[in-house]
C-alpha cells in the first residue's frame, strides 16, 4: 500500500492494518522528512487519544494529514505504532 500526497509518496508498506476503513502504516514506513509537528489531538471511546501531524511537500502543508495513537487502548493494540491518512492523501496498491 501506499499513501500519497501531491504526487509523493508518504508512506509505503505490504504490512497495513485495517480499522475502520483506514490503512494503518507502520511508523517505520513513513517519510518523516515529510511530517511537521501538529498540536491537534482528539479521542475515540475505544483507541484513544488521537495525535496529529502535518505534511509538507514542496513547500505545502496538509495540516493535520495523518493521526497516530501513542498509546491505544487494548481494543486497538493492533494500530500502535502505525499511523493513518487523511485530508486528500491517496491510499492505494
Amino acid at each position: 500500500m501506499r499513501a500519497i500526497w501531491n504526487d509523493t509518496v508518504i508512506a509505503e508498506s505490504d504490512d497495513t492494518v485495517v480499522v475502520e476503513h483506514n490503512h494503518y502504516f507502520p511508523r517505520s514506513s513513513v517519510r518523516e522528512d515529510l511530517v511537521r509537528v501538529s498540536g491537534r489531538t482528539s479521542f475515540c471511546p475505544w483507541k484513544g487519544t488521537a495525535s496529529y501531524q502535518s505534511i509538507e511537500v514542496d513547500g505545502e502543508v496538509n495540516e493535520d494529514a495523518l493521526w497516530f495513537y501513542r498509546e491505544p487502548k487494548d481494543a486497538a493494540k493492533e494500530i500502535a505504532d502505525r499511523v493513518a491518512f487523511w485530508k486528500g492523501v491517496t491510499v492505494t496498491q
